[in-house]
């Protein structure tokens, strides 16, 4: 399923936002950025920019657990979309 995460035309992160949500729905116990840009193959922080961009949207939540940082996607994400 894609999901269309930004008008207009151009890429724009677009690809890589889709690839962010597709893996972390496979992962509901939530990943780190670390784990994020080592399964997307990415750059930390090019995957901290789009997971930023990502929450700002509403499409993904971060918490704090003990040292590290999890993000999960909302679980209402598929109406959030819309």
């Amino acid at each position: 399923m894609v999901i269309s995460l930004v008008s207009g035309n151009g890429d724009n992160g677009e690809n890589f936002r889709n690839k962010l949500v597709e893996v972390l729905k496979e992962h509901p116990e939530g990943l780190t950025i670390e784990d994020l840009a080592k399964v997307t193959d990415a750059h930390r922080q090019t995957a901290t920019k789009h997971i930023l961009w990502l929450e700002g949207a509403g499409l993904v939540y971060r918490r704090r657990v003990g040292a590290a940082t999890l993000c999960y996607l909302k679980k209402e994400w598929e109406r959030l979309r819309k």
